[in-house]
C-alpha cells in the first residue's frame, strides 16, 4: 500500500494531538526508533545519553524499507514509540494523518528555534502547526575525483560550475581509458535522483513541484536540458553501463574503484571516504545549474512524538539533548555529519576540513520537495519520477518521457 493511502486510512484512527507535559519528566524508559541508515550514529548517541540520565532511552531499529509501514500500524494499534527518528519527506504524510504531537509551543520556545534547518522545518509544519524538528542533516553535492581531473589535465581545486563544464569534463576524464568513466549515477533509483538530479533542475531556475507541493511543473526548460545532459553522456559513453541498473544498492561503490570522475552524492561521503578510502584524493563541489549557481536537496531525518506517547514531556527533554552542542557538535560534527543548527555550522571540525562547510552551506540553503505523497511520486520503483528518468535517459527520450510523467503525476495529485 502506498504511504498516503496508507496514512489517510488512519487518519480517522486518531486525531491531531497536542503536547501535553504533565507527567514525570524522569519517566524510567523511553522508547526511540529509527530507521537502519541512522544505526551507525545514533547507537553511540543513545549510549551517551543512557550514561548520563536517569530516564534511559530504549532504542529499537528498524529495517528502511520496513520503517514507514510498521511505524503506521504501530500508532494505530498503540504500540508506537515514545520517540521517533523519521526520514524529513515523510513527515507530511504523518502529519496530515494526525500521527504526530503538535509541537508547536514548546519550538516557539526554543531560543535558537530560527537556527533550525529550514528544509526540516518546513517539511514539519502542516496546516500552521509544527510537528517535528530538525534530527539529522545531509545535503546533496558533486563529488570528483582529484586524481582523475589531474590525469585528465583539469584543475582539481576549480571543479565545474556549469552542467556543460561537467560534460566536457566527464568527456575528458574517459577518455583516459582502461575503464575510467567520466560520471555515475543510480539510473533505476527514483528516490537517489531526487536527491542528486533535482538540485540541477533548481539551479537552472525550474522545479518539478509547485512550492505548496499540490501541482506538477515538470514541463519546464530546467528540467528538460537536466534530462538531456544525462542522456548525452549514456549516449556518448561517459558513464558505466552499470548506471542504467543501479537501484541505489551500488550508490556510491563505483567511486571507490578510482575509476568514476564525477556523481552527485551527499555529505555523509566525506566521511566515508576518509575512513574508508584515504587513498582516494577527492573534492566536493555545489551542484550547478546550465548557467551557474548552485542547489542541494536538504535531506536527513527530523524527530518527532507520536501522538500516542505516554511520556511525551521525558520525550521533548530527549528531543532538545538532540539538538544541544552535546550531540549537534561533539557526536555529529565529530564523526563527519552535518548539524541542523546554523549557529553551530562553523564549528571546529568544520574547521578542520574545508569540504565539510561546503555541504554545510549547500544543507542550510537547500531545497526540499513538500507533498504527502512524496513516496508514490518519487521514492516509489513503479512511480513516475523513476520512469521518466529511465525513459529519458537510456529509452525513447526526453520530451515523450516528461509528458508522460506529468500526466501520472496529475493523476496522483488529484489535479
Amino acid at each position: 500500500m502506498k504511504i498516503s493511502a496508507f496514512v489517510k486510512r488512519l487518519a480517522g484512527v486518531l486525531g491531531t494531538s497536542a503536547l501535553v507535559v504533565s507527567g514525570n519528566v524522569h519517566a524510567e524508559e523511553i522508547s526511540f526508533w529509527v530507521r537502519a541508515a541512522d544505526q551507525a550514529f545514533v547507537e553511540p548517541m543513545v549510549k551517551a545519553w543512557n550514561d548520563k540520565h536517569p530516564t534511559k532511552v530504549a532504542l529499537t531499529v528498524i529495517p528502511s524499507d520496513d520503517f514507514v509501514t510498521k511505524f503506521g500500524t504501530a500508532v494505530a494499534g498503540g504500540g508506537a514509540p515514545d520517540v521517533v527518528a523519521i526520514d524529513l519527506i515523510f513527515v507530511p504524510a504523518f502529519a496530515q494523518a494526525g500521527q504526530l504531537s503538535d509541537l508547536s509551543a514548546e519550538v516557539k520556545g526554543l531560543p535558537y528555534a530560527k537556527e533550525l534547518s529550514p528544509s526540516h522545518m518546513r517539511l514539519g509544519a502542516y496546516n500552521g502547526k509544527q510537528y517535528s524538528v530538525p534530527f539529522s542533516a545531509e545535503s546533496s553535492i558533486l563529488l570528483y575525483n582529484k586524481q582523475l581531473f589531474k590525469r585528465a589535465g583539469l584543475n582539481p581545486d576549480v571543479p565545474p560550475k556549469t552542467m556543460a563544464e561537467i560534460q566536457a569534463a566527464a568527456k575528458k576524464i574517459t577518455g583516459l581509458g582502461g575503464g575510467v568513466k567520466g560520471f555515475y549515477f543510480s539510473g533505476a533509483c527514483g528516490g537517489c535522483n531526487v536527491f542528486t538530479l533535482t538540485p540541477y533542475v533548481w539551479a537552472s531556475g525550474g522545479d518539478v513541484l509547485s512550492a505548496d507541493g499540490k501541482k506538477e511543473t515538470l514541463d519546464n526548460p530546467a528540467l528538460r536540458n537536466t534530462l538531456t545532459m544525462y542522456r548525452q553522456m549514456w549516449t556518448d559513453g561517459l558513464m558505466p553501463g552499470g548506471a542504467k541498473t543501479d537501484n541505489g544498492s551500488n550508490f556510491i561503490n563505483p567511486f571507490f574503484t578510482g575509476k568514476i570522475g564525477m556523481m552527485g552524492s551527499g555529505a555523509f561521503s566525506i566521511g566515508l571516504l576518509k575512513k574508508e578510502h584515504p587513498e582516494i584524493d577527492f573534492g566536493v563541489a555545489p551542484l550547478p545549474g546550465a548557467k551557474g549557481g548552485s542547489a542541494s536537496f536538504a535531506g536527513g531525518d527530523s524527530i518527532a512524538i507520536p501522538a500516542t506517547s505516554k511520556n511525551k514531556k521525558a520525550a521533548w527533554e530527549f528531543i532538545t539533548w538532540c539538538l544541544s552542542s552535546d550531540v549537534q557538535i561533539d557526536q555529529f560534527a565529530k564523526g563527519g555529519s552535518i548539524p541542523v543548527r546554523a549557529d553551530f555550522a562553523n564549528n571546529t571540525y568544520a574547521k578542520q576540513d574545508p569540504r565539510v562547510g561546503i555541504v554545510s552551506a549547500a544543507m542550510q540553503s537547500g531545497k526540499t520537495p513538500y507533498s504527502p505523497y512524496f513516496n508514490q511520486l518519487f521514492n516509489d520503483p513503479n512511480g513516475p519520477w523513476l520512469a521518466m528518468i529511465q525513459e529519458a535517459v537510456f529509452g525513447k527520450g526526453v520530451d515523450p518521457a516528461i509528458k508522460d510523467a506529468q500526466g501520472r503525476f496529475k493523476q496522483i495529485l488529484g489535479n
